[in-house]
């Protein structure tokens, strides 16, 4: 092995031929990096076996908001469109700015493009993959700092199934953006010792990835590594030669990802300003803290029963532990990585090998991310919240679970590392009793919350199997270390099927990371997606969404103006539903997704989520589905979890007609549903904020005649009489995603209504030149139009509606 000079541990900066030499080639060679990695794939073929195989697939988030956002993108892409825009949640979305849209997500844009309508399972493989590549990654870094093999097939096998990589796998982004960090770990750091400026290249791609997750996972990341950055600089035995050789690479890594990542990031910016949450106070990103007491998963996984149903679930909060403050769920405060590896860690801590320069940096990151994730619990976040730029954009700093995952797989590894380099090392025996101190200790905290919270009956079976798993790992430790000197390779491989078999156990399919469409083991949830089955695939369809694609297929056929396009609604229906419509095309006037358009959340009362019948929230300008704003968004059906009556206490017998009634939903058809355009031939001045605030539209007022603009010279503009109005027309062409035609026509002008959600994103032509594009009747979009027949097209432009809107926002100062 090629050995350089310089302070023990150190990793002295490289210069002249020796560095371009190193830079053709990797900086070790203690061994090779592809048996391995042949390794680790076996054990994570093992262990996503129960997804990979169909048996089970990752549910919540995971289908109910990312999977029909990356069939959109890849429906759009085949259909020859761009996905930018969506008419298909919230009557249209703008997805470029949106940070769950998926179109930035490098697996699942590959995917897209091979894939024009792809599966649950596809996704689930693309996620699961992307995982061992983050894995495989952080063991080829750990192969460039000198480590051991077998603490590198630990280190991976920790990364992919430890803490919350193996409990939230439905929060697709942020697993995404936590397995790109070892991609980038891996890149700079060969871009700072061999001063090579591919390599720079490299990181500057993979840290475009991470930015553009825009979540609070990213911004953690982006973090990690600018401290990782920092750290090796001024930890070099010459900062001075470190940088010289750093800076060009870093540079460039630099610019590859702005100019990648910098649009992205401005469109999400300017829509976070406008959306229903600009920013979260302190109050509403603490009550995402992680409890102090979660952190007792580190040694006992399943001592509060978060695998289980939530009414089995004792954790704090829960049903049986109140009054916490916090929102989060179950399994947010899982962050057991194996027994073996917390052993191996406690053992090294406890010795003061994680003070040592070449794993310090990493110890130090575990101790702040911890120190993050509890949020509240320490005035520490308090500073992070108002001083760290983005922490106040987000609302769990539970989410720093990742970063405790990824890191401990460091560590972990480094442990492991320790163990078979220095196997003649006798185990020290303070180090041992205070890691049996710290065992015996967690088992009496348990034992105390279990008596005052009257569930001591339910930790039986939790403890005595984290005894089980405890003791199975001291026992295989203790018999492998002796033998690791002469039978490193087998020994290396028994303490990896340990842990691979513990982590099976322990964090695998559960409530929060399986469903099975058929009842299955204990922990598994039964759920059918086959709601989520796009059309094109010709698999079985669910008899809800067949009912709705029928319905509108009829309304299309009967409609002879060509002016409408129905929309309809889920409400109530499940956890699952709201985002269907993604999937299946259908227009929705509602949908899942925790970012929306102020303007729209304000007129319609839309909120996060509407899979709960209790979570149709009503607003004072759409305060009934009996309402003037439901008939203006065209709202022709109703799928509703419930007789619609039930819902709605202002509708009557016969304001809607029961047209099915199947296993989900009760679809109710709304006969009053108008036109997604209209010709109007008057135009009355109107104050949209009054209204939006009163839920009062003007007397008399008719959107099939009259447009509501602010601004309009004089209180009322005519520009023909009311007996010309028969005499308008105006029908729909083509209708895209980014591009919509009408062709309009108006013996004496008029105005063109389309019922479509406003945005200065949008913009209007009229015979194939610019037009102002109006925001009319407080919600939607409007064209002035002389006498005559006109081609009048909308088109969703980003970037130059997000610089006007720049402009526009600097000029108003």
């Amino acid at each position: 092995m090629l050995r350089r000079e310089g302070r023990p541990g150190r990793q002295p900066t490289l210069t002249g031929a020796l560095r371009r030499s190193l830079a053709r080639e990797p900086l070790e060679h203690d061994w090779p990096l592809l048996p391995a990695v042949a390794l680790l794939t076996v054990g994570w073929l093992l262990l996503t076996w129960p997804w990979l195989s169909g048996s089970v697939t990752v549910p919540w988030d995971a289908k109910a908001h990312f999977l029909p956002q990356i069939q959109f993108l890849a429906q759009s892409i085949a259909r020859g469109e761009w996905p930018w825009w969506t008419p298909h949640v919230f009557s249209g979305h703008p997805q470029i700015a949106d940070p769950q849209s998926m179109i930035y997500s490098p697996p699942f844009l590959l995917l897209a493009l091979v894939n024009g309508a792809p599966s649950a399972w596809a996704v689930d493989v693309t996620l699961l993959l992307a995982q061992l590549i983050g894995a495989i990654a952080l063991m080829a870094w750990m192969r460039d700092q000198g480590w051991h093999w077998a603490g590198a097939v630990i280190g991976g096998l920790v990364f992919a199934f430890g803490a919350s990589m193996a409990w939230r796998l439905q929060h697709v982004g942020q697993v995404l953006s936590l397995v790109y960090w070892p991609v980038a770990l891996f890149a700079l750091d060969r871009a700072m010792r061999l001063g090579a400026y591919r390599w720079g290249v490299a990181a500057g791609l993979v840290a475009a990835a991470i930015l553009l997750g825009r979540d609070q996972v990213a911004l953690l990341v982006v973090y990690l590594l600018l401290a990782f950055v920092i750290w090796r600089w001024l930890s070099s035995d010459d900062p001075r030669e470190t940088l010289r050789t750093a800076i060009g690479p870093l540079l460039a890594g630099a610019v590859v990802a702005v100019a990648l990542a910098a649009l992205p990031l401005l469109f999400t910016a300017l829509l976070a300003a406008d959306s229903n949450r600009p920013a979260i106070d302190y109050q509403g990103a603490g009550r995402g803290s992680m409890h102090p007491a979660l952190f007792l998963t580190f040694l006992l996984p399943q001592v509060f029963g978060a695998a289980y149903r939530m009414e089995d679930y004792w954790g704090p909060p829960s049903f049986a532990w109140q009054e916490t403050g916090l929102f989060i769920a179950q399994n947010m405060g899982q962050v057991y990585i194996g027994a073996i590896p917390i052993l191996l860690m406690l053992l090294a801590a406890f010795r003061g090998d994680y003070l040592k320069y070449e794993i310090r940096f990493f110890t130090a990151a575990f101790v702040v991310a911890v120190i993050y994730a509890l949020g509240w619990y320490t005035p520490v976040f308090r500073l992070f919240y108002e001083v760290v730029p983005g922490v106040k954009y987000y609302r769990r700093p539970a989410d720093a679970t990742f970063l405790i995952g990824g890191l401990a797989a460091v560590l972990a590894g480094y442990a492991v590392h320790r163990l078979f380099t220095k196997p003649w090392a006798k185990l020290n025996e303070n180090a041992t009793a205070a890691t049996a101190a710290v065992i015996g200790l967690a088992f009496v905290v348990a034992l105390g919350l279990g008596l005052w919270l009257d569930r001591v009956s339910t930790l039986t079976v939790p403890l005595a199997f984290a005894a089980l798993a405890l003791g199975a790992a001291a026992i295989t430790i203790a018999f492998v270390k002796p033998r690791i000197s002469l039978e490193p390779w087998p020994m290396a491989i028994l303490l990896a099927v340990v842990v691979a078999a513990d982590l099976a156990y322990n964090n695998g399919p559960s409530t929060s990371s399986a469903a099975h469409p058929q009842p299955a083991s204990a922990g598994v949830a039964k759920v059918n997606y086959d709601a989520m089955t796009p059309a094109a695939t010709r698999g079985a369809q669910n008899a809800t969404v067949a009912a709705i694609r029928s319905r509108l297929l009829e309304a299309q056929a009967a409609d002879t103006s060509g002016n409408r396009r129905d929309r309809m609604e889920f409400m109530g229906v499940g956890f699952h539903w709201p985002n269907v419509s993604l999937s299946q095309g259908f227009e929705n006037t509602l949908g899942y997704n925790p970012l929306r358009l102020a303007l729209y959340t304000r007129a319609t009362g839309a909120e996060d989520h509407i899979g709960l019948p209790d979570q149709r929230k009503f607003s004072p300008l759409f305060p009934s589905y009996r309402s003037t704003l439901a008939d203006m968004l065209g709202l022709r059906f109703i799928a509703a979890g419930q007789p619609l009556e039930w819902h709605d206490k202002g509708i009557k017998a016969g304001d809607f007609k029961l047209l099915a009634k199947t296993d989900e939903a009760w679809l109710y058809e709304n006969p009053r549903a108008l036109p997604r355009v209209l010709m109007t031939t008057r135009a009355d001045n109107a104050d949209f904020e009054t209204i939006l605030k009163t839920g009062q539209w003007p007397k008399d007022f008719d959107p099939a005649r009259t447009v509501l603009l602010e601004g309009v010279a004089g209180k009322v503009a005519f520009v023909s009489p009311g007996s010309v109005q028969s005499e308008t027309t105006a029908r729909i062409v083509n209708y895209q995603n980014t591009t919509i035609d009408i062709e309009a026509a108006s013996p004496r002008g008029g105005w063109l209504v389309l019922n479509d959600p406003w945005h200065p994103w949008w913009f209007a032509e009229v015979g194939g030149k610019p037009v102002p594009l109006l925001r009319a009747n407080v919600l939607f979009r409007a064209v002035e139009l002389p006498p005559g027949k006109h081609q009048v097209r909308f088109t969703f432009r980003p970037l130059v509606g997000a610089f006007a809107q720049i402009s526009a926002r600097r000029a108003a100062r």
